[in-house]
This record gives structure tokens, sequence and C-alpha cells, in this order.
């Protein structure tokens, strides 16, 4: 009985690698880069009390709780920290994939407390470390931080010391491609232009500088719409009446994704929408996202009908109403092949297509007010030349020569007042054999072999005996894994004194090193303060982690009760909240990967 199962279990192996095979040989069709672009993104505050003065109102809040609106609907990934010279709070990167999502995170900047001393070291270290343990490969990542760029710094800690500190975590966001968008507020006169200057521009970002806290909405939007190569489209503002007033919103073809109409004002407004058929559409409804706050109200249009759309804006009689349009569109930009190797002089063809989900767009109307240029950068002189390209209905032609024997990046960018996109760049090089890398050399071809007979049984009789020997390994691996399971994802671990409400940093326990189960005081450390965790213990789930509670610690998750004594499993960002009994402590636990 058991040979014949074991026999039933290898022939199953045999047809599920046979399966596995035609699978790997299929050609896989991947969407164009660009195509979904989605983002994790970092908010980090200067929680000092100096921003008082120069936040009176907490519009930073606002402003930040603006972008968590104007991120995708379903698959960007947002974390948020405040820090004054230490962590003051902390979110990890949550992925956004409900109305509800975007709410626990604009909860929690609502929640934001401030305190003495700045040092931006911290905020900058903590934030790309948030990043590296939580981004997603295909994301596009990015740091947004707000700060007047001074530090106050506590005795014992040298101004020497923040500035090496903060050094090493340029760097490390450089090397990671993680761009760091600065936005000075300059309330005071104050600004340390310099620092926020230069952390942005060592790492690829931008920096904003405004002496008023009321700009900050408009400022988010603008690193929203250029961190993900989209553009900002400013709408015809006006001074409120006390009625109805309408404000045209162009839908300009069939593949934008989402529009975001951002209506900055001082105080609420009230909103109507017309569709291009002249119906009106609740606010909100099925394809109409809904939010506001007391500095801005935005509307979401999922998958909008091309065609004029009409939004009726009632405010209060002479409030001021900006408003900003944002079209993510559902459109890649891609060139076509170039060889890696030229020679000086040669002439090289360029041409570059919008495809949507991997398909070629075939719409005359969508190309027909696009601007195309091939930007042509000389990698050795850092000097870039921009060259036009004929736009032909479906595609955008043209071609250069190339010059001296250098490297040369090479990428094409399309735009109008709403539109923007550029391929993914190409690198190719002019230069002699000798000095070209291996990468950028092209192999000598192999010498021609003659034809032989496929040795049909000799193959098939290795495939079998491979077959056998792997699904014989397979069978041992997986006895032996589910004996002795491994954990996936990180324990992020925050603990509070109750007397004197002092919270420590965010510490990161990466659970990969264990094996079967844990207990949370392997996690603290051992330290005996603690030692009542010792009875509470996590096992490994599929993508998740159990915990079951044998100690007199209370739970909490959601602020109610989490009857964990026969084992409860944490998924993916589930906080949880464990207060001690012998000990005036509490330990805030969440569960990512």
């Amino acid at each position: 009985m058991i040979k014949h199962r074991l026999r039933i279990k290898l022939r199953l192996l045999s047809i599920c690698m046979v399966l596995f095979v035609l699978v790997a040989g299929t050609p896989v069709l991947h969407a164009a880069s660009g195509a979904t672009q989605q983002m994790d993104a970092v908010l980090a505050m200067d929680a000092s009390t100096s921003m008082n003065d120069s936040d009176k109102n907490k519009v930073a809040n606002e402003a930040m709780k603006m972008f968590v609106d104007m991120a995708s609907i379903s698959g960007d990934k947002i974390g948020l920290l405040s820090y004054t010279d230490q962590i003051v709070r902390e979110k990890a990167l949550l992925k956004i994939n409900s109305a509800a999502d975007k709410d626990e995170l604009k909860s929690f900047i609502d929640q934001l407390a401030r305190g003495p001393y700045t040092d931006i070291a911290v905020g900058v270290g903590e934030a790309v470390k948030i990043l590296e343990s939580g981004k997603e490969a295909g994301h596009y990542p990015l740091i947004v931080l707000l700060s007047d760029g001074n530090n106050s710094l506590k005795q014992g800690r040298t101004q020497e010391q923040s500035n090496q500190e903060l050094q090493a975590a340029v760097k490390k966001a450089k090397d990671q491609s993680i761009p760091i968008y600065t936005i000075g507020l300059n309330a005071d006169g104050q600004l340390n232009k310099d620092v926020l200057e230069n952390i942005s521009r060592e790492t690829g970002g931008k920096l904003f500088v405004t002496s008023t806290a009321d700009t900050l909405p408009q400022i988010l939007s603008e690193i929203f719409a250029n961190h993900l190569k989209l553009k900002v489209v400013p709408l015809t503002g006006f001074t409120a009446n006390g009625d109805y007033q309408d404000v045209t919103v162009s839908i300009p073809n069939g593949n934008v994704m989402e529009a975001n109409v951002s209506i900055m004002s001082s105080r609420p407004v009230e909103v109507k929408l017309i569709d291009p058929a002249g119906q009106e559409r609740k606010v909100p409804s099925d394809g109409v996202v809904y939010s506001k706050s007391a500095a801005y109200s935005l509307v979401k249009l999922v998958k909008p009908a091309q065609g004029d759309w009409k939004l009726q804006i009632k405010g209060i009689n002479q409030d001021k109403i900006n408003i900003n349009l944002v079209y993510n569109y559902d459109l890649a930009l891609v060139m076509n092949p170039l060889n890696k190797t030229y020679k000086p002089g040669d002439a090289v063809q360029v041409s570059a297509r919008l495809e949507s989900n991997g398909q070629t767009v075939a719409d005359a109307d969508l190309y027909k007010n696009l601007k195309a240029t091939l930007l042509l950068t000389d990698l050795d002189a850092k000097q870039t030349k921009e060259i036009a390209l004929t736009n032909s209905g479906k595609d955008f032609t043209g071609s250069f020569t190339v010059g001296g024997p250098y490297d040369y990046e090479v990428k094409v960018r399309v735009e109008d007042a709403s539109f923007f996109r550029e391929t993914n760049p190409v690198t190719i090089s002019a230069k002699p054999a000798s000095q070209q890398t291996q990468t950028q050399g092209n192999p000598a071809p192999a010498p021609a072999e003659e034809d032989k007979p496929f040795p049909w049984k000799p193959v098939a009789g290795g495939a079998l005996l491979l077959a056998l020997l792997l699904a014989a390994l397979l069978f041992v691996m997986s006895k032996v894994k589910q004996a002795n399971k491994g954990f996936y994802g990180q324990m992020v671990i925050e603990i509070l004194d109750e007397d004197t409400g002092e919270r420590t940093s965010p510490q990161y326990k990466k659970l990969n090193g264990f094996k079967g189960k844990i207990k949370l005081h392997q996690l603290l450390q051992l330290a005996p303060e603690f030692a009542e965790t010792e009875q509470i213990v996590f096992t490994p789930g599929s993508d998740s982690i159990w915990i079951a509670n044998h100690s007199p610690c209370l739970i909490e998750k959601s602020g109610r009760a989490f009857d964990a004594s026969k084992a409860k499993e944490l998924k993916k960002n589930d906080r949880v909240k464990i207060t001690l009994q012998n000990a005036s402590k509490s330990i805030w636990l969440e569960y990512i990967h």
C-alpha cells in the first residue's frame, strides 16, 4: 500500500514537472513599465514644538491626508512617522486595498503629537528603514520630509554626530534609488535651505520652499504627480459667492484610470457632479470617491468616461477656492530595442509607441497633441541633447548620429498639457571593444556544429531519473518542513511607559531566523521586567502568524479585548496592544511583511 501511494505521488510529481517545463517554455507577457504605476511612500514630519508657530492649524497634517486620498484606490503603500530628536510615532508601510485602509492612515495622522528638540538625521534614517523593510518590487519608492532644516539637539548629542548619521542615511537612500522630496517651511525666516537642498539633490528628489503652511496641500499634490511622472493641471479657481459655481473637468480619452480633483479652501465646500451625458452623479457613488477635511475636498473619478464633466462647487461667500487636476493613465511609453554597440558616426533609428497592458494603442485622438523628444545623454561628459521626434499618429520616430567614442543613455519623452511619460533608459556604447564592459560587448558567435539526431532515449532516461531523484528529495524536504516550519515577515515592537507616556522607537524584529515557535520574551531579548511574556507564544501560518496567550497579560486589538487563549491569527499589518500586569508598561506589536 505504501509503495502504491508513493508511485502515485511520483506520477503526479512527474506530471507537474512536465507542466512546469511547458509553462516555463511559454513566453510571459509583462505589462509595460509605467502602465500601472504604484508607489511605496513614507511621509516624515518634523514634530518639534517650533511647528506650533509655523503651522498653528496643523495644515501639514491635512496635506498628508490629502496625499493619502490621492493614492490609488488599491495597490499603493504608505508609511508615516513623526520625529523630534527621537521617533514620536511611526506606522509601517500599509498597502491600500480599501477606503478603510486610507481612513486608518488618516486617523493615525490625526494622532501625531509634538515635542521638544529636533534631529533631522533621526527622521531621515528611520524613513529609509521603513522603506527597506516594506518596499515592494516594481513600486516607485519615495520619502517626503517636512522640516525647517534646523536641529535642536539634546545635551550629549553633537551636531557632528547628527551630520554623520544624516550623510549615512542619505547615502543609503541614494544607493537604493529612493528619492527624498523635502519641504522647507520657512514661516519664521530661519529655514536652513542648504541642508534640505542637499538631501533632495543627492537622492534625486526635489526641494519645495514655502513661507506658509497654507500651500502645503498644493506642494504635496505636486510631489505626488512629479514622482509618478504625472502632471498637475491647474483648473480655473474662483472666489466663492455662496452658490454653486461650475468647473469643467475634461477627460481627454478612455485611458484615464483615475482623475483626482483636489479642491483647496480655508473652509469646507459642497460639491455636485454632472457626467458628460448630462446626468447628475451622486457624490460619492460607484466610480466616484469623495473625501474631505478642514483644508481640502478631493473628488476621485475612477475609469471616467471620456468627455467634459461638470463639477459644481459651493463655498462660503468670499472664500478663495483653488482647484487642481491630476490624471493617472493606464499607458506606458515603450521604445523599440537598440543595439548595445555602435561606431562613432553611425545613424541610429529610434521608434517609440504607447501601450496599454502590453498592447499597442492605436488612437489618433490620443496622439494628436503629444510632443515627443529624444533625450541623448553623453554619460562621460554628463551632457544631454534633446532631439524632436515625428508624431505619426501611431508612433514617434526619428534618428540621431552617434558622436565620439563614449557611452550614451537613450530615452524618449512624450507630453502635453496633462500627460507625461518616459521610456526606460537604454545604455549604448561607441567605445572601442577593449574599453567596453563585458555586459556591453556582443559575444562572438559560437562555431556552427553539424546537425546530429536528437538523443531522445538518453535524454528521456536522464529526465526520468532526475524526476525520481527530485521526487524523493521533495518528499523528504516536505517532511522536514512540516516538522520545522519557519516564519515569514517582521514584528514591529514599541514599548509604552504608562506612567510617563514615553514610547520607545520602533524595533524591527525579523522572524525568518526562528523555527517552529517564538516566545514574545525572546523578541524582547529576555529582559527580566517582561518575564510574564514568556507565556505569549507565536507560531507560523501560511502568510500570517498565530498568537497564543497563556499569560495574565491583557491583549487588545482596535481597542477591544483580543482573546488569544486558543491562538488567534494575526495577518499582515495587524496591530495589537499587550498590557503587562507586573509592570506599568504596555507593548505594541505590528506584524508586517
